[in-house]
């Protein structure tokens, strides 16, 4: 009995895996191997040697790739059992011997975070373009109707993201299961017509095809990395599946289902090199083609939806990390936690993937930018990684050095076939992700300074105490709780209250918010509590990066550590303060007033920590930064 649950558990979730994590990896047939074969105007000779040499490469980088690297090495570096760029980074962060390895890793991670926006960007651009482009094949007449009807797709998209995804979510799974029956269907209805291409499974013609013509087929490496994009997001997703439902979906279903169906698309273009201009779609019958196009916007719809959700994902991860300003977060869900909704990251994605559909106007144009974007983020995984394995693997530094060796020098290869394409559409990731890493950097070097200034300048809480004297008669029914960001110090609104009320209340809590680089918080470690004299109490509440944050139910639980709420006779303080920059050494004037902009652009503490809004007071005070 327990055998045959948790064998209905793994196949839920491996259905589920299924229908999110591998929609992105899963749409790439729509458009590789004709951008292989159109990649540098036609430089690669379209022949029997070609051919078979391109289907070695794409069998045998996603076998070193997403199977030996992501899947079987990265996917152990996991944090509590989740991963993703932001929980790398937070591993490698915290195996840093040295502040400035711990800068350095800190750059890479934003780096990192930077290109996966860059990558959501042009994801759903691309596989909705990519499957959009379709109709053209059913009549000529339809050309004109591809860039609106990509737009208004892309625009529903992003306007059901409030709604949430679990009224659609348990469709994604049986959906992606037809559409990857579906490629191994096609594949093996080809292969059938010409199944000499099968013996590309030997890396005898990938090492045969570099041979012969080195500087053709480096630069048909840079199409060749469409076929591996999602591997990413293989990792991303751990969390939310395990990596065991994801390996065995992978191997079992996806890998073959990819295989043959790359395989299938080069039988059907040595029969006819003519069908070389949209091979997926002429790979089936006529009469199946419009169900085609159908069944292949569905599956791109939740390649971008996966996209979005991992977008939302690292957001919320960064935010808590201290990376982007605070913004309104909404859970969609009452009963999944990681079911999450951010406007302000919803909106700001969607302009930017209309942008892409608008600039580039087809899947081709857009090739060489995603390119850029993936291989990017494969070498700053691989350089990450380089610094947690070694504790992970549990490998002397020669065998893990020579492991992280061989996967530099594969994503340093694709990177470099990628990097030439520059002015082909790699300019685009570049910009974004320069754009980004500058925001971000400004946002957390402006809260470092901002709160060392804070710190010199408040009064340490001991001395407070000792100097209160004659106020401390003058209390007031109730619990006052001060929100600070220094422990150790006198919150600036508990210094505005007492200077312009004249009154303290009765209990007073001086309450700091930290952010840990672990996924959860456990129960033992979530609440820290020491009372101090006069009945002032401090208390340090320690969230996960993934943590949901309510404070006002976390406080609740303060009550086995000595210290009790009422909620109806709790009040919350916060210190509004308002920035006003000028010229100083720490930082230049104008990031000064790009961090000042930021700032004020932030969602209200109110609103991110869940507090009872006619509960909350907000001191001013303005503060020259």
């Amino acid at each position: 009995m327990k055998l045959k649950k948790h064998n209905a558990g793994m196949f839920a979730l491996s259905l589920g895996a299924l229908g999110v994590v591998f929609g992105d990896i899963g749409t790439s047939p729509l458009y590789a191997i004709r951008e292989i074969f159109s990649i540098g105007n036609n430089i690669l000779a379209l022949n029997e040697a070609n051919m078979l040499g391109i289907l070695s490469l794409i069998f045998w980088s996603l076998l070193s790739i997403v199977s030996f690297k992501y899947i079987h090495y990265i996917m152990k570096a996991n944090n509590n059992g989740e991963g993703g760029i932001m929980a790398l980074l937070s591993l490698a962060s915290r195996n840093a011997k040295s502040k400035r390895k711990k800068m350095l890793i800190m750059a890479i991670g934003m780096l990192g975070a930077c290109m996966f926006y860059a990558d959501g960007m042009i994801t759903p651009a691309i596989s909705v373009l990519s499957a959009i482009e379709g109709i053209a094949l059913i009549t000529p007449t339809f050309q004109s109707f591809i860039i609106p009807i990509t737009l208004i797709i892309i625009f529903g998209l992003f306007w059901a993201q409030s709604k949430g995804t679990a009224t659609v979510g348990f469709m994604f799974g049986p959906i992606m299961m037809i559409w990857f029956l579906t490629l191994g269907g096609l594949g093996i209805y080809n292969i059938i017509q010409a199944p000499f291409v099968l013996h590309a499974l030997n890396p005898i013609y990938a090492i045969n095809f570099f041979t012969n013509e080195f500087s053709i087929a480096f630069i048909t490496l840079g199409a060749v990395v469409l076929c591996v994009t999602g591997a990413e997001s293989l990792y991303a997703d751990m969390g939310h599946f395990g990596r065991s439902p994801i390996k065995i979906t992978w191997f079992s279903f996806v890998f073959p289902a990819l295989t043959l169906n790359y395989y299938g698309q080069g039988a059907l273009i040595m029969n006819d090199p003519a069908n070389i201009k949209n091979p997926f779609y002429m790979m089936a019958p006529e009469f199946l083609l419009l169900p085609l196009v159908i069944l292949a916007t569905l599956a791109t719809i939740i390649a971008s939806q996966a996209c979005i959700t991992g977008a939302f994902s690292v957001s919320r991860q960064a935010l808590q990390l201290g990376f982007i300003p605070r913004m309104r977060i909404d859970h969609t869900s009452e009963n999944q936690e990681g079911q999450i909704y951010l406007p302000r990251i919803n909106w700001i994605l969607m302009a930017g993937v209309m942008s892409v559909v608008l600039i580039f106007q087809n899947s081709s144009a857009l090739a060489g930018a995603y390119g850029v974007a993936i291989t990017m983020d494969m070498v700053i995984a691989t350089i990450l990684a380089a610094v947690v394995l070694p504790d992970v693997l549990k490998w002397g530094r020669l065998k893990t050095g020579l492991l992280i060796t061989f996967f530099l020098i594969i994503d340093l290869t694709f990177f470099g076939a990628n990097i030439i394409k520059v002015f082909d559409g790699g300019w685009f990731p570049i910009l974004i992700g320069s754009i980004l890493i500058l925001l971000m950097s400004t946002w957390k070097r402006g809260r470092t300074l901002l709160y060392r200034k804070l710190k010199i300048e408040s009064m340490e809480i001991g001395n407070f105490l000792k100097s209160l004297g004659p106020n401390l008669k003058k209390r007031v029914a109730g619990t006052a709780v001060f929100l600070t960001p220094n422990p150790e110090g006198v919150p600036h609104a508990l210094l505005h209250n007492l200077k312009h009320n004249k009154v303290l209340h009765e209990k007073v809590v001086l309450l700091t918010i930290r952010f840990k680089d672990y996924p959860h918080s456990k129960k033992s470690n979530l609440i820290e509590v020491e009372k101090l004299p006069h009945n002032f109490y401090k208390v340090i509440i320690n969230y996960g990066f993934k943590d949901e944050t309510r404070i006002p139910n976390d406080l609740a639980k303060c009550k086995n550590k000595g210290l009790e709420f009422d909620p109806m006779s709790t009040s919350y303080f916060i210190g509004k303060e308002s920035l006003i920059a000028q010229p100083g050494k720490n930082m230049n004037y104008l990031r000064k007033k790009v961090f000042v902009t930021l700032f004020r652009s932030a969602e209200n503490i109110t609103n991110q920590f869940h507090l009872p809004a006619n509960r909350v007071v907000e001191l001013g005070s303005q503060i020259l930064f």
